[in-house]
């Protein structure tokens, strides 16, 4: 367990969340426990869900420190209503998510994540599955470039594809980024690395991320109680969106119609009220994390409406 680290926009999610003594907490991304960590210390009963068995492990020192006030589950957190009622809690007070890939994960060279350090072309979060290496070196070329457009909005993604293609078989995290720079160009010292981009869209598609986020934000509609908190961490633009998009036509933002065309029956009635603004880290938290740089808080309430899609089980 990383014991010093500290997650983005900590002060704002737990404000947020306004957890505290006999509440029950979902923590749906554990990662290195930060978010669990300060929940436990303000009194909460926290779930803590990670698929990243590493993260599984690591945290088995924190559950030690909290035997009866903590538990980690080895799922996606799309899984975290059924795995909830089958443990008995039906429903909890707060539930945060902290989006996409965790400090862990960009830190340990071997899991393929980052091109800080060169290491097995992996990505995996679970540790199952095709890796980048498996995707990129069998993948048509227009697929690729559809991935990286679609995830990474790399304008380029054609150039860069027809690149990775002719540049077979790719191992290392090192050989893609050697690919994506070349492509595209580089010069030491520019302000962004253009292999970002091709990096993130590639994770993303290994992990089925936007998928997955879609699935646990409607798990977290289904599993909180009315008046019940979630609290969402993004770190880039098309996670937001996501976000956005779902807490807006949850509350019903989506749902008024014109007079200048026929009446259409009510929707169905809003299951979460008072949304937040997008909050971003200040300029001290920027200053002491750069990687909080990209995040964006988006928060709300859960209201005693039924889930609008109750996954297959009854609510």
């Amino acid at each position: 367990m990383t014991a010093l680290h500290v997650p983005v926009l900590l002060d704002e999610v737990l404000q947020a969340l306004a957890a505290g003594p006999g509440q029950t907490v979902v923590d749906a991304t554990f990662g290195a426990g930060g978010y669990s960590r300060a929940l436990l210390d303000s009194g909460a009963r926290v779930y803590a869900f990670d698929r990243d068995p590493d993260a599984i492990r690591e945290g088995e020192g924190l559950v030690a420190r909290y035997p009866d006030r903590l538990s980690l589950h080895p799922h996606r957190f799309s899984e975290m209503a059924q795995e909830m009622r089958r443990l008995g809690v039906p429903a909890v007070d707060a539930v945060v998510m902290d989006i996409g890939v965790s400090s862990m994960q960009l830190d340990q060279a071997e899991r393929g994540f980052a091109f800080s350090a060169e290491g097995p072309l992996d990505m995996r979060m679970s540790r199952e599955g095709p890796s980048a290496a498996d995707f990129l070196n069998s993948a048509r070329e227009e697929e690729i470039a559809d991935v990286l457009y679609t995830y990474g909005e790399e304008r380029q993604s054609r150039r860069v594809a027809r690149a990775i293609v002719a540049a077979r078989p790719l191992r290392t995290t090192g050989d893609l980024a050697r690919v994506v720079r070349k492509a595209l160009g580089y010069h030491a010292g520019a302000p962004k690395d253009p292999a970002t981009r091709s990096f993130q869209a590639v994770r993303i598609h290994v992990n089925a991320e936007l998928d997955e986020l879609e699935a646990g934000l409607r798990a977290a509609e289904v599993l909180l109680r009315e008046g019940g908190r979630l609290a969402v961490v993004t770190f880039h633009s098309l996670e937001d969106r996501i976000v956005k998009r779902f807490l807006r036509e949850a509350a019903g933002a989506n749902s008024g119609t014109s007079r200048h065309l026929p009446t259409r029956a009510a929707g169905p009635a809003p299951t979460f009220e008072r949304l937040t603004k997008g909050i971003r880290p200040s300029e001290a938290e920027i200053a002491r994390n750069p990687r909080a740089r990209s995040s964006t808080l988006r928060a709300a309430i859960r209201t005693a409406a039924p889930a609008r899609n109750d996954l297959g089980e009854a609510a």
